[in-house]
Parts: structure tokens; sequence; C-alpha cells
């Protein structure tokens, strides 16, 4: 339990923590009005796919951009800049929802610009971790406590949102969320970042840097075996989200409250594997936690999908947040820990495209999927592609070990072998295979 909260020895992740507590309650409660929002004016399971589509496919192709432009320029401007502009967006959703204008392609538009936006803050603020931590060896649980307060919020804002929803509509969710942004602009405008940190990354031709950065993720097998686990799962896996509506209501015979408490048990079970990772030492033993939890994650959403009892699926959605969350916070962890500094931005905006560029295509899938075939072989089908994925990604994980260990070795992670003739001068170059 010492290990807990050590990031919070830093002043600045101090108070990233505390306006992004804030801002996260506001995200969650939004995307679960949203969603809300969108079934209940159409009914349509493809809708739903498609405005998950719309909001995570400019990822794809503006990460590596937002990527580039982490390592070159200031990141805590960029990161003030996107957040203004979520909150500009939130700002004119409530309005077109509470005048009563609201349609169906002003929702999909509006996905769209948040989606361009968090296409540059994701990688931006994954990348900006590392200055926000003034000591290294903190970094992995500060990611930890990262996805904690993602979580955290996940079990608030939907249950939030389900009961305003219910008795005020969907306008005050979004008029909230877009108050929720201005903590976070506070906190960031507020931290005192080193001036060498600050400095502007020399600079040369946009592509020319997306290609080392490319050719430097691809060429290193533990951050291409991270990343293409990363993106099977949120291609079969993720998309479960834009389907929860419509168990709530077509087979556990519930309502918006149904929908807000699966949300929110989906969010247990991501809040409690992010605590068990931000409790760890150091990041031994990462790679088998990913297989485990990649394997939690395909058992829960089957369970999810053959149950019609409301105690088992959200007893499943527990499963699944779990094993989601502890996928996604132990590869982050990873791959921060064992990257180039001068190649973090881009490798973290290749991590985001795995993440969310990836999604939308399952979830526009999974929309249509559910149309044709039913909610619940569609869940299935996605469950037995991860399963696949993490048994592939065990037939990787020796050789993922072999290459990492002399990074471990080099930065005193694995302390009993420094010692070695072998590994006491030179080491292999990060971006070696």
């Amino acid at each position: 339990m010492r290990h807990l909260v050590r990031a919070l020895r830093s002043r600045n992740y101090r108070l990233f923590v505390a306006g992004q507590s804030v801002s996260l309650i506001g995200t969650w409660m939004q995307q679960v009005a949203m969603s809300w929002l969108i079934y209940r004016l159409t009914g349509s399971a493809m809708l739903l796919g498609m405005v998950g589509f719309t909001s995570q496919i400019p990822t794809l192709f503006i990460a590596p951009v937002a990527g580039v432009l982490a390592d070159r320029w200031d990141r805590r401007r960029l990161l003030v800049a996107t957040q203004t502009l979520a909150m500009m967006q939130a700002a004119f959703l409530a309005l077109v929802v509470l005048t009563g204008w609201v349609q169906v392609w002003q929702i999909i538009l509006l996905s769209l610009i948040l989606g361009i936006v968090n296409a540059f803050d994701i990688p931006i603020r994954q990348s900006f971790v590392v200055e926000m931590v003034e000591n290294r060896e903190d970094l992995g649980n500060a990611i930890a406590l990262n996805s904690s307060m993602v979580n955290g919020a996940r079990l608030i804002g939907p249950s939030i949102a389900g009961l305003l929803v219910a008795s005020m509509g969907e306008g005050i969710c979004f008029i909230l969320n877009a108050f929720s942004y201005l903590a976070v602009i506070v906190a960031i405008a507020a931290m005192r970042i080193p001036q060498d940190l600050n400095r502007r990354r020399s600079r040369r031709h946009i592509l020319l840097e997306l290609k080392e950065g490319f050719v430097y993720a691809y060429t290193f097998g533990p951050i291409r075996s991270i990343l293409l686990l990363l993106a099977l799962v949120s291609l079969m896996g993720m998309p479960y989200a834009v389907l929860v509506p419509v168990f709530a209501k077509e087979i556990l015979h519930g309502g918006v409250h149904t929908f807000g408490f699966l949300m929110t048990a989906a969010g247990i079970g991501a809040l409690a594997g992010t605590l068990l990772l931000a409790s760890r030492k150091n990041v031994l033993g990462f790679g088998q936690i990913i297989v485990t939890a990649t394997v939690f994650f395909a058992v829960g959403i089957a369970l999810f999908a053959l149950s019609t009892n409301f105690i088992l699926s959200l007893a499943a959605l527990v499963v699944a947040g779990f094993g989601a969350m502890t996928l996604i916070a132990s590869c982050n962890t990873v791959l921060q820990t064992i990257l180039d500094e001068d190649k973090r931005g881009r490798v973290m905006s290749f991590f985001t495209m795995a993440f969310m560029g990836v999604a939308p295509f399952g979830s526009l899938g999974a929309g249509s999927m559910a149309g044709m075939i039913g909610p619940r072989d569609t869940l299935l089908i996605g469950s037995l592609g991860c399963l696949v994925g993490a048994a592939i990604f065990t037939c990787h994980l020796p050789q993922i070990r072999e290459k990492i260990r002399p990074i471990y070795v080099r930065m005193g992670i694995i302390r009993e072998v420094v010692e070695e003739p072998e590994t006491d001068s030179k080491q292999p170059p990060l971006n070696g295979t």
C-alpha cells in the first residue's frame, strides 16, 4: 500500500490529479447522456455505433501528427488548447439539446469535432506525464493512478448521469461537463515545468519524423507486439460499450438507470485493476499481467453477452472492466518505461491509434453486426477474437522478455544481474531487434 500514491509526491502531478478528477466525471456524464440521447431519439444500435465511430475515427489519422507535435512543442500549452476546445464542444452540445434544436446529425457532427480534439489531446497528455513526475521511478505509478482517476470518475459519472437524465434530461449533463473542463485548465496553467523541458524540439519535415517514429516502433519487437495486441482488442472487444444501451433496454428490460448501473459496474472492475497496478513496485511481471488481463476481459464480455440476469450482468462487467483497464494501463506502463525519450510523443500517438484509432471500426462493425445477427452473438465473436490475441501474445512473450531485459538492467529495475560481465558495459540499443 505504501507504493499506491507515491507519484503524488510531485507537485505538478498533484495539480493534474485534482483538475483531471473533476473533468473526468463530467466526461463520463456526457458519454452516458449522449449514448442514451441517441438511443432515445432513434432506437438504433447502428446509430450508436456510428456515433462511436465518428468520435474515434479522427484518432487514426490525426494522432501521429499530434505525436510529432508533442515531441516538438510545449506540451502544457498544447493541452490547455485542447481542453479549451473540448469545453466549447460540450457547451454547444448543451445549447442545442436545451433549446430543443437537437437532431441526430448535430450529435454526429459534434462527436466528430470532439474526436478531432481528443486525437490531439490524448497522445500529448500521455507523453506529458513524464514531465509532471519528478522521480522517474514513479512513472509507472503515475500512469496507473491516471487510469484509476478515469475509472473512479467512471463510478461516479454514469450514476450521476443516470439520475440527472431521468429527472432533468440530457442537457444538464452536457452543461456540467463544459464547466468541469475549467478545473483541469486551471491545474495545467498552475504547473511549474522546468525550463529545459519547455525548450522547442528540433524540427525536421513532419513526414520524416513520423517515419522515424514508425520505424522505431515497428522494428522493436516488444513495442510492436504490445501495439498489435491493443489494436486487436480495441477492434474486437472494446466496442461492447456501444451495445450496453441495447442490453439495458432490450435484454434486461431496464431504462437509463439500468444503463448507468452497468457502466458503473465496468468502472468498479476497472478501478480495481488500476489500483492493483498502482500498488506494484515496478514493471516486472507485466508481460504475464497483459495476457491475464486480456483473458479476463474476453471472459467478462462473453458472460455479459450470455446473461439475462441483471446481477450476473453487473458481475460480468466488473470482470470485463477489470481486464480491459488492467490491459491498457499495463501496456501503457511498459511502453513508457522502455521507449526512447526523444520518441515518446510519437510512440504514445501509436498507442493512442491502437487503443482508440482502431476502435471506431469496431464500434461501426459491432453496431452493424448487432442489427444483423443480434448483440449477443456480436459480443461472443469479439470475445473469441480477444482470446486468440492473448494466445498469440503468449507465444511471443519469451522473446519480448529477452529484448526488454537489457533495458531493465540498464535502468536498475533488474538489479541482481547488473554486475554480470556481459551486461556490465554496452547494452543493445532500444530500437534493436
